[in-house]
């Protein structure tokens, strides 16, 4: 087996520590496209592996330490960190730091927490080292073919890293699906918010399953077929194309369809739990996604789920009436672009509190290929947003306001008749009822100022004049002004 570390010191344009399958897909991405990748893993078998199984894809040089691995570069230093996020990221880069120059460039493109990659980056640029958070999605296939890639660093970081970046990614009409996001924590942030889009996609293509089934009387197959066709209209996208390939396969051992032989708990990473937690952190109302992590962990919660379903003895419903498969396709579309509506209205509520600038308009354009949420809808997404910059929702947007209302009866035939048969659709209900909540002219919020000023002296605001106030409810219920 080659060792090339000794005889091409200072020769790799690019450096991969951390070769589990993302990583490792990822270096012969570089290598493939003719970038000269220096390679290294904590276990050094899993570089020796790569370098003997994929040598012939591209030049390769064989690191057996960091020290090895930063010798082995070229100056500046551009070395790409993909091991676990959190602790796992900060024994690599602390080990990293001491062996680098002023310059040299520190990549983190695993899932970190955006106040992590902000505390990186403060942290390494008091040493001189500048550090990028690289939001990378596309999963393995996409880390060997072209993911979507989402980097956050200063502009002269990405001068040195972008092309490397931009080569590898995902193009569409011959654009990289990958641009600067914005300073420091912006690349994670968006990766995040990605995640949790995923999440609620994910859900709603369950859910769309489940009352195909359920209530229309499609079995795994013929669901499948259903999800085929509809890829090829306004729906296309990498997971309904997916969601097909899922349903039509077959279980090798028993010969049931595989979605009855798989165990009904979803698992999850933590992204959109993180996305949820920021959102709230935001104030922004990002629901479905709220609702899509929600069930993932009822999903894993069998125990309660048992205990709930012996202790609540009701009678089977009778399938809800009235609904079409033309309704579920309606229906899916719709929340999906109300999904993609409330990612971006916490794109922008972050990038305001963080002072980044990111633009929603190539977060879309980036998004069209690579990743996991790509989808034919990005395109309208991207020219939306494009034409009307000032809208402070996509909903609001003449396209996507339009494409909503005509769907919306659709959806609400949907929510009606998954209630009347008792099949749970917790992310189609709450993006019903956050349209609903957008276009209502009075919210029932009045009443809750009410209650909140009734027993703690919360204050509320008046529709007819400017001011707070107060309600003296304990007294002679008079009001005061309190500001």
């Amino acid at each position: 087996m080659p060792d090339t570390a000794s005889t091409t010191s200072g020769t790799a344009q690019i450096g991969v520590t951390g070769l589990a399958v993302m990583g490792r897909n990822l270096a012969r991405n570089f290598a493939r496209h003719g970038f000269r990748v220096a390679v290294h893993n904590r276990a050094t078998s899993k570089a020796e592996a790569l370098v003997e199984e994929f040598g012939d894809e591209g030049d390769f040089t064989l690191a057996r330490s960091l020290e090895d691995l930063v010798a082995a570069l070229e100056r500046p230093r551009r070395i790409v960190v993909m091991v676990k996020a959190g602790e796992g990221t900060d024994a690599v880069v602390d080990e990293l730091v001491p062996l680098l120059d002023e310059g040299d460039i520190v990549a983190d493109a695993g899932n970190a927490h955006f106040a992590d990659t902000r505390r990186r980056h403060a942290a390494l640029a008091q040493k001189g080292i500048r550090f990028a958070g690289v939001g990378v999605s596309g999963g393995e296939v996409g880390a060997l073919e072209g993911p979507s890639i989402m980097p956050g660093c200063d502009g002269d970081t990405y001068a040195e890293l972008g092309p490397f970046l931009e080569v590898v990614s995902a193009h569409v009409d011959d654009e990289p699906c990958c641009t600067l996001v914005g300073p420091d924590g912006a690349g994670h942030f968006v990766k995040m918010v990605h995640n949790g889009i995923e999440y609620s996609d994910m859900q709603l293509i369950a859910e769309t399953y489940d009352l195909l089934r359920g209530v229309l009387g499609q079995e795994p197959a013929e669901a499948a077929e259903t999800f085929r066709a509809w890829n090829g209209t306004e729906l296309e996208s990498y997971l309904v194309e997916i969601a097909a390939e899922v349903l039509s396969h077959t279980d090798g051992d028993t010969g049931r369809p595989f979605v009855d032989v798989v165990r009904d708990a979803a698992e999850q990473k933590g992204t959109g739990r993180w996305t949820v937690q920021t959102a709230l952190d935001l104030g922004v109302p990002v629901t479905g996604i709220a609702e899509a992590t929600m069930a993932r962990a009822v999903s894993g919660d069998t125990q309660r789920r048992a205990a709930v379903r012996e202790a609540l003895d009701v009678a089977e419903e009778p399938p809800g009436a009235d609904l079409a498969v033309e309704d579920l396709r309606a229906a899916l579309y719709a929340a999906k672009v109300v999904s993609y509506a409330q990612g971006l209205d916490m794109v922008r509520e972050g990038s305001t509190e963080h002072h980044w600038d990111v633009d929603p308009a190539d977060l879309a354009r980036i998004w069209r290929d690579g990743c996991i949420i790509r989808a034919r809808l990005l395109g309208d997404i991207t020219e939306a947003v494009e034409d009307h910059p000032d809208a402070p929702s996509l909903l609001a947007t003449p396209t996507f306001a339009a494409a909503v209302a005509d769907r919306l009866p659709g959806l609400r035939r949907v929510v009606g008749a998954a209630v009347a048969s008792g099949v749970p659709v917790p992310v189609f209900s709450s993006v019903l009822a956050y349209v609903d909540a957008l276009r209502a002219e009075r919210l029932p919020a009045a009443l809750v100022q009410g209650l909140r000023d009734y027993f703690g002296a919360h204050t509320y605001g008046r529709v007819d004049r400017e001011g707070t106030f107060h309600t003296l409810w304990s007294q002679d219920r008079s009001e005061v002004e309190t500001g």
